[in-house]
């Protein structure tokens, strides 16, 4: 990696790869610009140069009255004001790790689409990747999901979602670390399958033609041929994408098993897939709150999911996911910010208006254990959309 001076930076400057501080620690992903709060931090940790194996892009001015009041209220509306997660997502390793996996994934989408040579060991990196902010930064990397605020490369945040909560997941259940990365690399790639299929179905909004319904059905079989076939991984990650329509009644797709004869992997896969598709935009459908499309999932009553899967779905996950804007009762509005999972109803939160109705910026709330504050708890979730459209 070639090493750049800080001193050389300057705000509006962007690389055609990710910038590193210290090795392995992302500063920005490729083609993200430089900030000025950027360089601010760098000098104030001491860090005196970065690496990057791209090249430098031409920086875009920042121009006047950047960080004026006024861009600042731009900025705020465009990120839904006072419950948008954009101030805390800027200021934290994890997202930009977050947004750079997606980028590479999409990056690897693309060249699949094209028919393009593909090395595994790219996606390989994308798992560990993955895998480390998981591990590392487990709370904010949930956050982000619900979050929804990272536009475009729609497949490639939709298969990067699921493949986060499929590794939690598969964390909760302590299974082997290589079953772990086959697991998640299989997610990650559970719907390469769909590159194969028309827009005109992929994007269709409004209902599908029974005729379109079943060439959806075929994307399964598409995705093991990409895995299995053209990537070379083995039977137990294609297995992963190849069942994870199945059903554990048996009434799914594409061979109509049955229980546990399911792969594990896909059981997993099949509870974070519909989770993620809840609380994502689709172009039929708009998102869902997590607590919603938890309570949903609970509904299942071993139709569709594994039972036992569902349970440490939700001891991860809790009731209300973090990042859930929940009411209290005595009036007060907060986040949830931790789950507990020996008490999914009784998360930790943070205050972001309190019950006299005083409004609290980011991160400076008070932060509340449900579990021993007993007279406070939980009386309803909250549309952070709609409360934006009242403010």
């Amino acid at each position: 990696m070639k090493k750049i001076p800080v001193k050389s930076l300057r705000a509006g400057l962007s690389f055609t790869e990710p910038v590193y501080i210290e090795g392995n620690n992302i500063l920005v992903p490729a083609g993200i610009a430089i900030r000025k709060k950027d360089l601010e931090r760098l000098t104030s940790w001491g860090v005196d140069s970065v690496t990057t194996d791209g090249q430098m892009i031409a920086a875009k001015e920042q121009g006047p009255g950047k960080d004026s009041d006024e861009a600042k209220k731009d900025k705020e509306q465009k990120s839904g004001g006072l419950l948008s997660l954009t101030d805390v997502k800027e200021n934290s390793g994890a997202y930009r790790a977050y947004t750079d996996i997606i980028s590479k994934l999409d990056e690897v989408f693309n060249n699949i689409g094209a028919g393009v040579s593909i090395e595994v060991r790219s996606i390989d990196n994308i798992t560990g990747s993955l895998l480390h902010v998981v591990r590392e930064q487990r709370d904010q990397i949930i956050g982000f999901i619900l979050g929804g605020e990272v536009s475009g490369r729609e497949l490639a945040k939709s298969s990067v979602n699921t493949a986060i909560l499929t590794a939690l997941i598969a964390l909760e259940m302590k299974l082997p670390n290589h079953r772990v990365m086959q697991i998640t690399t299989g997610a990650l790639l559970h719907d390469a399958g769909m590159l194969r299929l028309p827009k005109e179905i992929t994007e269709k909004k409004g209902g599908l033609s029974a005729a379109e319904v079943q060439r959806m059905q075929a994307h399964p079989l598409y995705t093991y041929k990409i895995i299995c076939k053209e990537l070379l991984y083995p039977e137990d990650v294609g297995a992963v994408a190849l069942q994870h329509h199945e059903r554990w009644d048996g009434e799914g797709y594409p061979r109509r098993i049955s229980g546990a004869a399911i792969d594990l992997g896909a059981r997993i896969v099949s509870v974070a897939d519909a989770f993620e598709a809840m609380v994502s935009e689709k172009p039929y459908r708009n998102s869902m709150m997590g607590y919603q499309a938890m309570k949903n999932l609970l509904s299942d009553n071993s139709r569709r999911f594994d039972p036992d899967v569902l349970k440490a779905f939700i001891q991860t996950m809790g009731i209300y996911p973090i990042g859930s804007i929940i009411l209290l009762n005595n009036g007060a509005i907060a986040r949830v910010v931790e789950v507990r999972g020996d008490a999914p109803l009784r998360p930790n939160i943070r205050i972001l208006i309190d019950e006299f109705g005083k409004v609290f910026k980011q991160d400076e709330g008070d932060i509340i254990e449900l579990l021993t504050e007993k007279s406070l708890f939980i009386a309803k979730a909250l549309d952070p959309r709609e409360l934006n459209k009242k403010k």
